[in-house]
Formats: structure tokens, C-alpha cells, sequence
């Protein structure tokens, strides 16, 4: 088993594979990872974040 990341880590990993940058070697990294609860945790807030961030600019940019 490798080695337990990183909160930074687990956030990188979260944000590359949302928009499509994850390489195939930290894919592999991640999924030999036991506990996955942290990565779905973090891309959970993520989520909501982008929703509300998307929210916000657009309810600024229209009068």
C-alpha cells in the first residue's frame, strides 16, 4: 500500500481529475489508496463550491 497522502495532495487530485488533467500514473496512485472517503469528501466541497461560485457571478453579472 502506498503511502497515505496529503490533504494538498488529495485537493490536487480532486481538482485535475475534475477538469480532465489527472495523468494516468496519479490515477493509479490514488485508486491504490484504502480510504476514500477524504477524495469524496473534498470533491463534494468542490461541488459546491463551483455551484455557488457560478451562482454568485452570475447573479452579479445580470441586473
Amino acid at each position: 500500500m502506498a503511502d497515505k497522502p496529503g490533504f494538498l495532495n488529495i485537493v490536487q487530485s480532486v481538482l485535475a481529475s475534475a477538469f480532465g488533467v489527472q495523468s494516468q500514473q496519479k490515477y493509479q496512485q490514488d485508486f491504490s489508496q484504502s480510504a476514500i472517503a477524504p477524495y469524496i469528501v473534498v470533491g463534494i466541497v468542490f461541488v459546491v463550491l463551483l455551484v455557488l461560485g457560478l451562482i454568485g457571478l452570475v447573479n452579479w453579472l445580470t441586473p
